[in-house]
């Protein structure tokens, strides 16, 4: 928790979430000293002194609610009987206590193994509403003690189906400070998304409040906010807090202060948050951080530095994920680098597993972006004879492409075949087709009348 002693022109804009001595320096050259220095103006008023068994409590280690929570929902072998039980939730006039209770009369009947694979179930159907009325009858049980990361699922549901402010009643009534800390996580997630700075901030009063020492994932989430809501000066703010507090970085803390660094500092103190990063032994720089840096140069027409920072980061892809390398061929297309975005693009290749109508997408655009129209429709044949489902999306990224460079003769004969395939045209599909024959003809009657022949082929 953060607690910032602004001056007379920054008291009424921060909040009782942050305190320092004084506000952070403005400019590079005092940013490049605390930097080296590592001395802080902020803290959190936390218990330095703290035991260290606290940092080491379970729920510390709780990465997403999600993964949590499937993994303690999977607990238990797959029966008939709690089959049985799913299908009649999802019998809309079934209520779930009734679904419960009914059948044989033992008390033991329905075990909290299959009450927590029937909630696994219903998540994975996004039938959230009938998730949480599960949830909420099991905590009415008396021989069902729900655990902090049920806890948290019931709070994370509770956003999606009621909103914010019943999540925040829930929160308050939780019997436990381990539950609450579980389920610090989505509730903070939930003002994230919702920019709510004021409310972000007072999660994190509540929980110094209660004694709890914060992990780095409610630190990112902050820091998440911060940049969203265009306040990156307070991210380095939250760096030193996290430092003064003794919490562990990750690489995305150290990401978004590099991104926060080069709003406000420029990219002479992301480089210094860079080196410090390669210095931390608990992190391993990746093709993540990697790509950040070449962005960062990018912008700053170092493009040099930006080639030199991708290079290092195709070495760092995973054999085993495709995201990083649709990331890179991204970057490697706003360089206008040919050779670059065709590389990635095998080697992606080698990345077990079918490619994904999103990574044809990508690359089609990318192929567009550096002029490569006939790489495009090559790569386009390869996603038709291996698609599943046609999706115009994709059929959609060459027809603009046909458009945008006059060339409506293909544009007809791409959408007639899509047609052909089975494709289902988008609004995108026609804002594309009119668009073309106007900018092409200076006739809106003209492109009306083509328009018309195409639906009526």
């Amino acid at each position: 928790m953060i607690f910032l002693r602004a001056n007379a022109q920054a008291k009424q804009s921060m909040t009782r979430w942050l305190r320092a001595s004084e506000v952070a320096a403005r400019t590079e050259s005092v940013m490049t000293t605390s930097l080296r220095s590592g001395t802080g103006r902020i803290h959190f008023p936390l218990q330095a002194g703290r035991p260290r068994s606290l940092l080491t409590s379970p729920v510390d280690s709780l990465g997403t609610i999600s993964a949590v929570s499937s993994k303690t929902l999977q607990n238990g072998s797959d029966d008939g009987n709690s089959n049985q039980e799913f299908m009649k939730l999802k019998l809309p006039r079934n209520s779930v206590t009734t679904v419960l209770q009914n059948g044989n009369c033992e008390a033991q009947r329905t075990s909290i193994t299959k009450l927590r694979r029937v909630v696994k179930k219903l998540c994975k159907s996004k039938r959230f509403e009938r998730a949480l009325e599960v949830l909420m009858s099991m905590e009415t049980r008396d021989n069902l003690r729900m655990t902090p990361a049920e806890h948290a699922l019931r709070l994370e549901l509770t956003i999606k189906v009621h909103g914010l402010l019943k999540a925040e009643d829930y929160f308050n009534q939780l019997p436990t400070i381990t539950s609450k800390k579980a389920s610090s996580l989505p509730l903070l997630h939930g003002y994230v998304k919702e920019r709510n700075t004021e409310k972000a901030e007072a999660v994190m009063v509540k929980l110094r409040d209660l004694g709890l020492v914060v992990n780095h994932h409610l630190y990112n989430e902050m820091m998440k906010l911060y940049v969203a809501t265009s306040q990156n000066e307070k991210v380095p703010l939250v760096i030193r807090d996290m430092k003064q507090n003794q919490i562990q970085r990750n690489v995305l803390s150290y990401n978004l202060w590099m991104n926060a660094c080069n709003e406000v500092y420029g990219v002479g103190s992301v480089e210094l948050v860079f080196e410090e990063m390669l210095t931390d032994k608990n992190v391993q720089v990746g093709w993540s951080t990697l790509s950040t840096l070449a962005k960062v140069y990018m912008q700053e027409g170092l493009v040099d530095k930006a080639f030199a920072a991708l290079k290092d980061a195709e070495k760092k892809l995973s054999p085993c994920n495709r995201l990083g390398y649709f990331f890179l061929i991204t970057l490697y297309a706003s360089l206008k680098d040919k050779k670059g975005v065709f590389r990635v693009w095998r080697a992606s290749k080698a990345v077990s597993g079918r490619p994904t109508c999103a990574n044809y997408m990508c690359i089609l655009l990318c192929l567009v972006k550096v002029g490569e129209i006939d790489e495009a429709e090559k790569v386009f044949k390869e996603w038709e004879l291996n698609c599943r489902n046609y999706d115009t999306r994709v059929s959609n990224v060459l027809l603009g492409a046909y458009v945008r460079n006059g060339l409506l003769e293909k544009a007809e004969s791409l959408h007639m075949r899509t047609l052909g395939r089975g494709g289902s045209p988008n609004y995108k599909t026609w804002e594309i087709l009119m668009e073309g024959w106007v900018r092409s003809q200076h006739n809106v009657d003209g492109a009306i009348n083509f328009l018309r022949k195409i639906l009526l082929r």
